[in-house]
């Protein structure tokens, strides 16, 4: 029986024009936003997204500088909201819908933030979760 050899194609070298080449990101253009803030105990996080949910933007005051428990405070939240709305505009945002969410310290601040940027606000809207039950209560305690 005869065998059959592999037949083995010789290397080729790699040519220039073969190396991937990084794409560019896509500068969007959405003049009007979504600003989604979560505004927690502990920290508060700004997003901005274009009308279809892409984000655009999004900053949080541990991205600004502020750690430990100065994240929670009011003026972290302003920086924090200025941030994302400085690289909002580059994106062409002028003006935004803000929907709040959380208890936190830093959702009044982060609209005065976004405000102070230059970007209209047409809507502000409250989005914190309310219970209308609850859990089930635990059983009274036996005497």
């Amino acid at each position: 029986m005869a065998e059959k050899k592999k037949e083995t194609k010789p290397k080729e070298s790699p040519k220039s024009s073969d190396k991937k080449t990084k794409s560019k990101k896509v500068k969007t253009n959405a003049p009007e936003a979504l600003v989604y803030v979560w505004a927690t105990f502990n920290n508060t996080i700004v997003t901005f997204t274009d009308l279809d949910g892409n984000v655009l933007a999004s900053s949080s005051p541990g991205m600004v500088g502020f750690k430990g428990t100065k994240k929670s405070t009011a003026f972290a939240a302003t920086k924090a909201a200025e941030d994302a709305a400085l690289k909002a505009l580059k994106c062409g945002v002028k003006e935004v819908k803000i929907y709040l969410k959380g208890p936190g310290q830093g959702r009044n601040a982060a609209v005065k933030g976004i405000d102070s940027a230059g970007i209209r606000v047409t809507l502000l809207s409250d989005l914190t979760p309310i219970p209308h039950n609850g859990c089930r209560p635990r059983r009274p305690p036996r005497n």
